[in-house]
């Protein structure tokens, strides 16, 4: 085991907008690294067997892929500070190969781990309060919300909070540590759906009456991989106290029932499918049964979790006119986004360079965002479940100034919900379940389409890869849809149209027999030339989609065969 001291961390500034760990949550950490670098040292040593680790390591965030084991590491509802994020780069260079890689859950993935450096890792993340509890296994997963949270000009509620609230009811909660399947939780604070809600497991709404009182739409029972299917609706207004206790109620309800003998229909939603109505029914049963009092999320939590996501010291300012260079107009018309206060912005930054991983970003890249961020946006970051990063709170006056800064770290691509802002799944480079690759046809995709002005004329269109049917490219709500499979040796890749993830949710429609892995990205281009030619002016993709249906994209895909 290597005696090696992680990285003397940054003190954490008073200002940043995350959950503060305390002594109990540190002390916490240090007992389960101990506990965890103990089983490590058994495995090395021999004295347990791969198949009995499995288990072990699975709490602990780590995976055994194709090439190495792979560490994801939780950062809960994508919110990070900067002294995280250049924590997270020192890992990189230090233990992994000099990146990382941003996940579509608001994690982050490190591909080449050595077993016997995860202990020193692990301490190097519980220096700025990070860990990887959580992150694998049939548990609660990280739980995952709007990036632009706290930020948004439509948010009617700040969901980080809720988001944190449900993070410590769920972590290492006894019930619900070996459930049938992995369990997956969003939370949007806005009427327009950022998060994916329904294709999660349970998808919550937060909103307000017209008392003004808190509360949440309640969907479950979505989720994507072999049996996709939409979340159905059980509350449309579930009362902000009762939050827990109703969740909990869900969470019984699948424990009790969910199948446990079959793999691929161990999810909730395969539960609530077969139980219909029923299933509703038995959660209400459930929440009748337990006891108010107990599960009665208390005002006094709310507000004491609220005080962590206090707003910044924002300035009293007025909006400022953009500069007028081209190249910079381009960027901020895809990268830029209006903020709930006169004069600041949000920004997204692009992890999807032409050419690139979709998702990744080297040390030396995190350590420049976490730089940018200290100097433009209060030392905060986000991550996105698109796989990008998100400066929340940048004032409107210093946007060229960080337009620069991200240049310089080539993290300005202006492609921000284009064709090649692509969510793609590491697929068969690293995946040990995928099937075929997905990196490298989202790289042909993206160098296809590198024509900015070609992009943006085609407008706003989402493409989602994914390696295997487990789907965690998401392919199913991708505008394009791209699923590889195996078919007698041969990669091959499915084509779906016409899947979206947000307000109005829909999974894709199969357009007819897989293209080859030569040909996946000529069929890209088909699509997307019909798309053009049938277009009303100004009509977007999926808008377009719909109102012609699927016959001429299918009949422009296979006329030659």
């Amino acid at each position: 085991m290597n005696a090696i001291a992680p990285r003397p961390a940054a003190p954490i500034p008073p200002h940043a907008r995350t959950y503060r760990y305390d002594a109990v949550d540190r002390e916490f950490l240090a007992e389960r690294i101990a506990e965890f670098e103990g089983q490590v040292q058994r495995r090395l040593a021999g004295e347990l067997t791969e198949e009995e680790f499995k288990p072990l390591r699975l709490m602990n965030g780590l995976y055994l892929q194709l090439h190495a084991y792979m560490l994801r590491i939780a950062i809960p509802y994508g919110v990070l500070n900067a002294a995280q994020l250049r924590q997270l780069a020192y890992i990189a260079r230090r233990w992994d190969r000099g990146f990382g890689h941003f996940t579509t859950r608001q994690n982050i993935q490190f591909n080449w781990t050595k077993l016997e450096d995860v202990p020193d890792i692990l301490r190097a993340l519980a220096a700025v309060d990070m860990h990887a509890i959580q992150t694998s296994g049939n548990c609660i997963r990280n739980v995952t919300t709007d990036e632009y949270a706290g930020a948004s000009p439509d948010e009617v509620v700040d969901p980080r909070i809720y988001a944190e609230i449900l993070r410590q009811w769920s972590t290492l909660h006894p019930e619900f540590t070996w459930l049938p399947r992995k369990f997956k939780i969003a939370i949007t604070g806005a009427p327009h759906d950022r998060v994916a809600l329904q294709v999660h497991d349970i998808g919550l709404e937060a909103k307000r009456n017209a008392a003004g009182e808190v509360g949440f739409a309640v969907h479950a029972g979505g989720g994507l991989g072999r049996t996709p299917l939409i979340a159905t609706k059980l509350r449309d207004f579930l009362p902000e106290a009762e939050l827990l206790g109703y969740l909990e109620a869900i969470l019984r309800t699948y424990n009790a029932l969910g199948q446990r003998d079959n793999i691929y229909k161990a999810r909730i939603k395969i539960l609530v499918r077969d139980l219909g109505a029923d299933f509703a029914k038995a959660v209400e049963e459930e929440y009748a049964r337990l006891p108010r009092d107990r599960y009665r999320l208390d005002p006094a939590i709310i507000a004491a979790i609220r005080q962590h996501f206090a707003p910044p010291p924002f300035l009293a300012l007025n909006d400022t006119p953009l500069p007028e260079d081209p190249a910079f107009r381009a960027w901020a018309g895809r990268s830029v986004r209006a903020h709930k206060r006169p004069g600041y912005a949000s920004v997204t930054i692009s992890l999807k360079p032409i050419g690139g991983i979709p998702g990744d970003a080297s040390a030396e890249q995190m350590e420049a965002v976490a730089r940018l961020a200290e100097r433009f946006s209060f030392g905060e970051i986000r991550v996105s479940h698109v796989q990008n990063l998100v400066l929340p709170h940048v004032r409107q006056e210093d946007l060229a100034e960080l337009w620069d800064g991200l240049r310089e770290a080539g993290l300005a691509a202006p492609n921000i919900g284009l064709v090649s802002d692509i969510i793609a799944c590491p697929g068969m480079d690293y995946c040990a379940l995928a099937t075929a690759r997905s990196i490298p046809v989202a790289q042909r995709i993206s160098e296809r389409f590198a024509d900015l002005d070609r992009q943006l004329d085609i407008g706003e269109c989402f493409v989602n890869i994914s390696g295997c049917i487990n789907a965690c490219g998401h392919h199913h709500v991708g505008h394009i849809g791209i699923l590889g499979v195996d078919k007698r040796g041969e990669e091959v890749y499915q084509v779906t149209l016409g899947g979206s993830a947000t307000n109005d949710a829909a999974l894709g429609e199969l357009v007819g027999p897989a293209f080859s892995y030569d040909d996946v990205v000529d069929a890209v281009e088909t699509i997307l030339r019909t798309h053009v030619a049938h277009r009303l002016p100004g009509e977007r993709f999926i808008d377009c989609y719909r109102r012609i249906g699927l016959a001429p994209f299918k009949e422009a895909l296979y006329a030659a065969a």
